[in-house]
């Protein structure tokens, strides 16, 4: 089954690798880092998918199908779990929604070693002279994505634990993250005033939060807790309605219960519900903040405006899953408009410190002239 798993991930690798190739990019390394981002981009999309359609389960051991390679061989054990329960985690349509999120996340573990691949051997070749090659990025996205891999793995077995799923979608998110800042360190960027400095701190604390409202928003997801308020801007009607913080935010626990093992209150979803949706003015406000700020600097106009057009459209989808109680295909969108924020957002952090490492090179180069 693994030989078969793994001939199916190099077949799938097959056409973006097959893409890069036959590409008349003469910076081919590039060109493959921004499909994997792309690929990676689909992942998390396809994730959600996944999640939201109650499909984590549809093969409910890993990394095959009832110890196969495709639902096809498995048919039969997921016939058989399907006519036992029909609407219950185990179906033809789940078992494949599940295996095709497998094989994807498959295909970007094999453009990632790829791409660690060709790191290590350009800067062998270039006697460790080229920044182009660092492989020490590549290398870090290797050992993530195989925590991510492992994770993955434990989403299965521990029963989507809210916790683990969580983590799980945190970490296709960082993912993304380092990925985007390989691809930006290997394009060539126009230059940006001296004043996109001011910005580093601003950028790398509107990252931390973005990631803290993902968190909250992942806990949400996985507690089934998008529909606990249907009204907006109120809850049930009030500011604060009853809340149950103790059992909602406790971490370790399964699914729909307690760390007691009774069954969640529903006070504890509200409580989730609210907390995420609270943060989110908060988050929103300070991104749309710094993308104004960012629309100032020469250089980072553009930036700016995507990341303010970015995150308004997010906080708008967030707002109208509430109102339409929580449709599939919106559901969707709100985790690609996160996914959206994280890129733009990452790509924004390493512009602003383009003009500090201007600075730092022009000193190392008059240092070294005298």
């Amino acid at each position: 089954m693994l030989i078969q798993l793994a001939v199916i991930a190099l077949l799938v690798a097959l056409l973006p690798l097959t893409i890069v190739w036959v590409s008349s990019d003469q910076n081919k390394y590039r060109k493959l880092v921004w499909i994997a981002v792309f690929l990676t981009f689909d992942l998390i999309m396809f994730g959600a998918f996944t999640r939201l359609t109650d499909s984590g389960l549809g093969c409910p051991d890993w990394p095959g199908c009832y110890g196969h390679a495709n639902p096809l061989q498995a048919h039969e054990h997921i016939s058989a779990a399907e006519a036992a329960m029909p609407t219950g985690p185990v179906t033809v349509i789940k078992a494949w929604i599940e295996m095709i999120h497998r094989y994807l996340a498959m295909t970007v573990g094999v453009l990632i070693i790829a791409i660690m691949a060709i790191a290590w051997r350009g800067w062998i070749k270039s006697r460790r002279t080229d920044p182009k090659f660092s492989p020490w990025l590549p290398s870090l996205l290797f050992g993530f994505v195989c925590l991510q891999g492992a994770f993955g793995a434990w989403t299965v077995t521990l029963k989507l634990q809210p916790v683990i799923v969580t983590i799980h979608l945190l970490l296709g998110l960082f993912l993304l993250l380092l990925l985007v800042w390989l691809g930006a360190r290997e394009n060539n960027h126009a230059p940006v005033a001296a004043s996109a400095g001011s910005l580093q701190w601003p950028a790398a604390l509107a990252m931390g939060i973005l990631f803290i409202q993902i968190a909250l928003g992942g806990w949400v997801s996985t507690n089934y807790a998008a529909l606990a308020c249907t009204d907006f801007p109120l809850c049930h009607g009030r500011v604060v309605p009853n809340m149950d913080f103790e059992h909602g935010f406790t971490l370790w626990r399964h699914l729909g219960k307690t760390a007691d093992g009774d069954y969640l209150p529903f006070e504890a979803l509200t409580a989730i519900h609210w907390v995420h949706r609270n943060f989110a003015i908060v988050v929103a406000g300070f991104i749309a903040w710094v993308a104004y700020k960012a629309m100032r600097v020469d250089g980072l106009k553009t930036d700016g405006r995507r990341l303010l057009i970015a995150v308004v459209v997010q906080f708008l989808i967030g707002v109208s899953t509430v109102f339409l109680k929580w449709p599939l295909a919106l559901a969707v969108l709100h985790n690609g408009g996160a996914a959206v924020l994280v890129l733009l957002l990452t790509m924004l952090n390493y512009r602003v410190r383009i003009p500090a490492q201007t600075a730092a090179d022009s000193t190392v180069t008059r240092l070294s002239a005298a």
